[in-house]
């Protein structure tokens, strides 16, 4: 066929492609207690309350549909900036959404991204003017106590697998920490988004393991002098920071 016989109405399209966006946080709150304790940290997904048809009323993921002139995930970038403030970031496609009557508008084929946001960008969002109120939810609140409009609980779903999963095979948890960390810090971050996460060796095995070494190294001021702090222990704990390097690990090895 000869570009000048093709015609693009000979085809349905999409009514819609949306970029819906699976905001994880991870909130911090001080213990009450009179030693030197980690806070408590927690999960916590950013969701929207519909103000108009259809769902109004629901708690739903934040997005937007994408326009002629950019690409999804371009679409994706903006709704993270508009919803948040943030610039870039860790920004990761998560995976489509196209099952038949999805969506009552019509056929609309989202595009799920899911990324990783400081508390502090999240904690004082107003609503749009598509929304009637803006919050923050545990995974468990998220799934097992909200009507969700769409099939927003099912890629809440996909993307908390997905962020446990990379939690446990890659370096994500530093978009979680300051730049200096403990290694209780560490630790603690990986359980909180895997609860059942245990590894009695861990410190070991971040910093000895031939695999992992070099991930992770000692933070060292200007003299060359180790650089501890006691901001959550009684005994000063050294300081660690994440490096470049990005291993291969494999299940063979």
């Amino acid at each position: 066929m000869e570009a000048r016989n093709y015609s693009s109405k000979k085809y349905r399209t999409p009514d819609g492609v949306p970029a819906d966006i699976v905001m994880f946080t991870l909130t911090k709150r001080e213990r009450k207690t009179v030693t030197k304790t980690l806070p408590i940290r927690e999960l916590k997904v950013m969701l929207i309350k519909r103000k108009g048809w259809p769902f109004a009323g629901r708690w739903a993921l934040p997005g937007g549909f994408c326009q002629e002139n950019e690409s999804i995930y371009g679409a994706a970038k903006r709704e993270l900036m508009e919803e948040t403030g943030v610039d870039g970031g860790h920004l990761e496609y998560l995976n489509v959404y196209s099952q038949p009557g999805r969506d009552p508008r019509g056929w609309i084929i989202s595009h799920a991204f899911f990324a990783l946001v400081e508390e502090w960008m999240l904690e004082h969002r107003q609503a749009a003017d598509d929304a009637q109120d803006v919050g923050l939810f545990t995974i468990q609140e998220a799934l097992e106590e909200l009507e969700l409009a769409f099939d927003h609980r099912t890629i809440i779903e996909d993307a908390y697998r997905r962020i446990q999963q990379q939690m446990l095979e890659t370096t994500i948890a530093r978009q979680f920490l300051p730049r200096d960390f403990t290694l209780s810090e560490l630790y603690q971050v990986i359980q909180s988004v895997v609860p059942d996460f245990e590894e009695p060796n861990f410190i070991r095995k971040i910093t000895s393991t031939r695999s992992r070494k070099g991930i992770v190294e000692e933070v060292r001021d200007e003299e060359g002098n180790l650089v501890s702090s006691n901001q959550y222990s009684q005994r000063p704990a050294q300081l660690y920071r994440f490096t470049e390097l990005v291993p291969r690990l494999s299940i063979y090895t």
